[in-house]
């Protein structure tokens, strides 16, 4: 048995899902850290506060990974734990801006962060069943296709959810100003709208995509019957994390640069931009012009995305030509430069061919980390594997979270413009190991061809 050829609009419908969660967690990236110093927070303590979204997605990853592969419910294996996710994270959109509701109970800046953990815990409960779906469903020379339409809806679910905010104020005209320790309306809506976003979306993917049951994966896959009856506990995960493939492990250190910079431009955007382009202090959280700085980095959020769901629609092709390790190092390198350029901008406007080069990384560190993964993973083991792979997006996002603020307090003079030079230079880094990596799907297509 092999597996069904998927049309475009087939795969498009198995990752569409993914709209509405990129756009929660555009909204969550280019917001949290204003909504918490609205509540309080000062800008050396923001990634202190960040640090509970990638702790969560330590423990839950390799969790929902290990479960999603042994469950099968009538909604399947994968679909069971993106919706809860879905739900989870739509009840935190909600929440996370009216978090002064609850003053009576404790402070809104730690309901804040509290609803922070919730939205980043529940993103984690959906994304990697989606990442394991599609591996699980599309036979492997079109995988690159699959996560490449994933990232295109990556990349509209997020431009929607960053210009958001910016959109409702200056089209419509709902006030982005608030009196202190008040989320102003137009953030308010957006987190709403973005909730009902998710929902629906995650619906469409439920109820338009069929999963193989475990006996059709055991034909597909030509397991044995001992194969098939093979018990695993949970605690296999700590075996399964020991015996990873080598491709797996290549990838890890390009996944750790990667995403220590990502994180230092989601944390300290807002702040840095604000200071070192628009030239506000740096306890200026209340002023109109802030309020107008914040907008500016969710357009600009919204630029990068929006190249990001261009550019995927050219990686397939990109990667056939060049391959997919040199189409990710050239794409980070593009990346490193554009952050890099942030320090030098004259001006806010400069930064959209910053947010350019950003676009580009980003969808390549979206799409092709885990379509060269995919060839070199136990296909009975996609989820856990796929969960166990999230230990090197979230461990480097703890690690930026326990330094990055005393970094910036300590040796960067209070200064976060510095925080991303660093997330800069990460890429770079990232982009100098995909050299290491081995591409277990490209040697195959190459010795067919």
């Amino acid at each position: 048995m092999e597996k069904r050829r998927l049309s475009f609009w087939e795969i498009w419908n198995l990752s569409f899902g993914f709209l509405g969660i990129q756009m929660g967690f555009a909204l969550q990236n280019a917001n949290a850290s204003r909504v918490l110093q609205i509540f309080g927070a000062d800008v050396h303590e923001l990634s202190w506060f960040w640090i509970v979204a990638p702790l969560t997605g330590l423990i839950v990853q390799p969790i929902i990974g290990f479960y999603s592969d042994k469950t099968w419910t009538k909604l399947g294996r994968r679909r069971p734990f993106f919706l809860t996710g879905a739900i989870l994270a739509s009840f935190g959109l909600i929440l996370m801006p009216n978090a002064d509701m609850f003053t009576a109970f404790m402070p809104a800046l730690w309901v804040g962060a509290g609803m922070l953990m919730i939205m980043d815990a529940s993103f984690n409960i959906a994304m990697e069943p989606f990442r394991a779906l599609v591996a699980d469903v599309l036979p492997s020379d079109q995988r690159t296709l699959g996560f490449s339409v994933q990232t295109i809806l990556i990349g509209i679910g997020a431009v929607i959810g960053s210009w958001l905010p910016y959109v409702l104020t200056n089209w419509i005209g709902i006030s982005n100003t608030a009196e202190p320790g008040k989320v102003p309306l137009n953030l308010m809506l957006s987190f709403i709208i973005g909730a009902g976003v998710l929902m629906v979306s995650i619906l469409i993917t439920v109820f338009t995509t069929k999963e193989y049951s475990p006996e059709e994966m055991a034909l597909i896959n030509g397991l044995t019957e001992e194969e098939k009856i093979e018990e695993s506990s949970l605690l296999n995960i700590f075996t399964d994390f020991k015996n990873m493939p080598l491709t797996m492990r290549q990838l890890s250190w390009v996944q750790f640069f990667s995403w220590f910079g990502l994180f230092g431009m989601w944390v300290f955007s807002t702040p840095a931009i604000a200071h070192h382009v628009y030239g506000l202090a740096l306890d200026d959280t209340h002023s109109a012009t802030y309020q107008n700085a914040g907008d500016w980095v969710g357009i600009l959020f919204g630029v990068y995305n929006a190249v990001s769901a261009v550019y995927a629609f050219f990686l397939p092709a990109i990667a056939k030509k060049v391959g997919r390790k040199r189409t990710h190092a050239v794409s980070l390198i593009i990346g490193g430069i554009g952050l890099l350029s942030i320090y030098f901008a004259p001006d806010e406007n400069w930064l959209i061919l910053s947010m350019v080069g950003v676009g580009v990384a980003w969808a390549s560190i979206l799409a092709m980390p885990y379509a060269i993964l995919a060839g070199s993973i136990p296909p009975m083991k996609m989820g856990v594997y796929m969960g166990i792979f999230n230990f090197f997006i979230v461990i480097p996002q703890i690690i930026n979270a326990l330094i990055g603020g005393p970094i910036v307090k300590y040796v960067y003079g209070g200064n976060p413009i510095y925080a991303l030079v660093i997330s800069g230079i990460s890429f770079l880094i990232a982009a100098a190991l995909v050299a290491k990596v081995k591409d277990v799907d490209d040697e195959v297509i190459l010795k067919t061809e």
